[in-house]
């Protein structure tokens, strides 16, 4: 049983490529959202974690210098902790585990380069689910990582017995219909404990699990919002009564709670919180109130007795972890909200790009051998691995039909391949093996590349009908 103040981490992450934020819009989102946000953080004078992709970072550093001078003085004075995501927003589950290493050591000299420090916890995007995930992450030189407890819990058959939750790729989530899980465990300690108490991977890597059945009542109070799914808006007595009930579960088996761990954009807009519950085309809208009601649910916190805390300060509480053996029954594919990373790669647009980025992937590989002598075709080809990686972009390929990612979003990685395919060119000839076309052909992979362009820029666009999507 525990003896000492149970913690609670706050956790926004933070991704300026997220679908349907238009490029010309990402300095708005800095300032109206997470310079909004450092600055409350600064006010409370207590500790949070802040998550961010490193391509988001190098966004903030480059829009807005002074967002990024708060984020660095925060992550100094050991206010905020950083947490690293790969360097681009990827599913990761999708992509080759090498390319997931490569852009989480890239992120990591990101975070540190800017802040003046090297991230130790680990966050996964949208949490999508592979065997490869956890190695990845721990080769990449993390210490830990926070996972999705509601796809950990619905590996167990009796949850998903109970529950009557089941995975489909075509499916965007169960998000509404996972208090279910909620109401199997609130008896049940042995599952429970596994949101409340570190536990660590089979290799090492120390896990903190996130769940919706509390990060989705604190933000449907973040947007104030009823549409079509309550009578009246979630009121302040309900977080509050939220937070009495996890505290006697933290004390009977564990020592803190992940309350949110959820999209930093919530805090100071709509985000995707109209297309995620309801198809409507309405993005990033201005939410000042979400501000206030984030400091308010913090306050609620402290207020229920938690110690307000960062990851890092959780686990050196910890001390010694249990391993936790289950994390290998989570169904590979999966991703959080009772959705699948699957649904992702099954997007019209995955389906176009995806076998493009691979096979320019598999080029970069063909092509380390003959170029890793000359240091100009090494550095070329370092290009074109960055540049694919960019292609990559998880929101280039969602949300899915009846919804799209943005024009924009799929304009940006079809410009990302261009680019790729022009470095590998460059590499090639700095390496004088232009002629061997037989290891890669960029004059067959670029007219590959124009012609889904082609396809890609026909297709209707969510964002471009103006209306509600219809279901």
């Amino acid at each position: 049983m525990m003896t000492t103040q149970p913690r609670a981490v706050f956790l926004p992450h933070a991704n300026l490529q997220y679908s349907q934020l238009p490029p010309q819009k990402r300095e708005w989102v800095v300032r109206n959202c997470y310079a909004r946000l450092f600055a409350l953080v600064e006010e409370e004078g207590v500790p949070i974690g802040f998550e961010a992709s490193g391509k988001t970072v190098d966004l903030i550093a480059q829009l807005a210098p002074d967002v990024m001078q708060q984020l660095r003085a925060l992550v100094q004075r050991g206010q905020l902790e950083p947490v690293a995501s790969p360097y681009i927003h990827l599913m990761t589950a999708n992509i080759p585990p090498e390319a997931v290493v490569h852009s989480l050591r890239r992120s990591l000299d990101t975070w540190e380069k800017h802040t003046g420090v090297r991230p130790q916890v680990g966050w996964n995007p949208e949490c999508g689910w592979g065997a490869h995930v956890l190695d990845a992450y721990k080769e990449a030189g993390l210490r830990a990582l926070v996972m999705d407890a509601d796809s950990f819990l619905l590996s167990f058959p009796e949850i998903r017995e109970a529950t009557g939750l089941r995975y489909d790729v075509q499916g965007h989530s169960n998000k509404t219909k996972l208090f279910r899980i909620e109401e199997y465990i609130r008896t049940r300690p042995q599952f429970l404990r596994f949101l409340t108490a570190p536990t660590a991977a089979p290799n090492g890597l120390a896990l903190l699990f996130r769940s919706d059945c509390m990060a989705n009542l604190l933000l449907w109070y973040l947007m104030g919002a009823t549409e079509g799914q309550r009578g009246k808006p979630v009121e302040m007595a309900e977080i509050e009564q939220m937070f009495a009930v996890w505290k006697e579960r933290v004390q009977q088996t564990g020592s803190f709670l992940l309350p949110y761990a959820e999209d930093a954009e919530y805090i100071g807009s709509s985000a995707y919180f109209y297309v995620k519950q309801f198809n409507e085309a309405r993005f990033f809208t201005p939410a000042p109130q979400s501000v206030s009601r984030f400091r308010e649910i913090r306050r609620a916190a402290q207020t229920a007795g938690y110690l307000l805390s960062t990851p890092s300060q959780v686990l050196h509480e910890a001390g010694p972890l249990e391993e936790n053996p289950y994390v290998t029954h989570i169904e590979d594919g999966v991703a959080w909200h009772g959705g699948t990373a699957k649904a992702w790669a099954n997007t019209r647009q995955s389906r176009i790009l995806d076998p493009v980025c691979r096979s320019i992937w598999e080029g970069i590989r063909v092509l380390e051998g003959p170029c890793a002598q000359n240091e100009q075709a090494a550095s070329a080809l370092e290009t074109a691995r960055d540049a694919v990686e960019s292609a990559w972009v998880s929101d280039a390929r969602w949300p899915p039909e009846p919804t799209s990612p943005g024009r924009f979003n799929v304009r940006e990685a079809l410009d990302d391949l261009y680019h790729a395919n022009d470095a590998l060119a460059q590499a090639m000839e700095a390496a004088g093996i232009q002629e061997e076309r037989t290891f890669y052909s960029p004059q067959l992979m670029g007219s590959q590349i124009a012609f889904i362009d082609k396809e890609l820029m026909a297709l209707p666009y969510f964002e471009e009908c103006g209306k509600v999507a219809e279901t």
